[in-house]
């Protein structure tokens, strides 16, 4: 009787510095208005792990308006063929793919799990996801139908606009991409407010989607607490 071979896992990264605190609006890193701040903990150790900006109802005006713009007729996201669109959401996977050990790493000490569950698993599915996704964007199509008289009917599939978006604590890094892959493929903007335990991946990820060349204002990122993020 034969097994499979289990992949080989690397050992996670020491010392690792979490450089994205800070809430992401427009491409760019902004402090909260309020000033506030909030701790991120490891739950497996109780470790403190960073602070990070603590936004609310002042920050998330100021997503949805850049979402808002980067969504407007004639905007660089509006204007963008289906298969741009693919091909970026394509690149932030490949991002994934480059920084899968240090999202790995971080993924399982702010969530607090098997670091090989984060490698192999939430890793893993994030990248799919993405390459899913980015397969869809210039293959989403209307129909024509046939009618009775002297009419032509079509419809035509449109994206909606500016979609909030909110993401729990036991899948963060998951979550966010199956959070933002569809909406981005079929050519939304968003604001996510990832859940305030584990927003450390989600803001990594504002990095990356600025890397790939998603236009300002396409994903923002407001972390925060639940009853303020309004």
């Amino acid at each position: 009787m034969s097994s499979s071979a289990m992949p080989d896992v690397p050992a996670p990264l020491t010392n690792l510095q979490f450089k994205y605190t800070k809430i992401f609006i427009n491409n760019e890193w902004h402090s909260s208005v309020s000033g506030k701040k909030f701790p991120v903990f490891n739950p497996a150790t109780e470790e403190k792990l960073c602070e990070v900006e603590e936004g609310d109802k002042e920050d998330v005006d100021k997503a949805v308006k850049a979402a808002r713009q980067a969504f407007q007729i004639g905007s660089p996201w509006r204007t963008m063929d289906a298969s741009e669109r693919g091909r970026l959401l394509n690149k932030l996977a490949d991002l994934i793919e480059r920084d899968h050990l240090l999202l790995a790493t971080m993924e399982a000490m702010n969530g607090g799990k098997l670091f090989s569950n984060a490698y192999l698993m939430d890793l893993g599915g994030c990248i799919k996801t993405l390459r899913y996704c980015a397969g869809w964007a210039d293959k989403i199509q209307g129909r024509t139908i046939p009618m009775d008289g002297n009419f032509f009917t079509y419809t035509r599939s449109e994206p909606v606009g500016v979609c909030g978006q909110i993401i729990p604590w036991n899948f963060p890094l998951l979550m966010f991409l199956w959070k933002i892959g569809p909406a981005l493929s079929c050519g939304n903007t968003v604001v996510v407010k990832p859940a305030e335990q584990t927003p450390l991946t989600a803001l990594h990820m504002g990095s990356l989607i600025k890397e790939a060349g998603f236009p300002p204002g396409v994903v923002n990122i407001v972390p925060g607490y639940g009853a303020s993020v309004v």
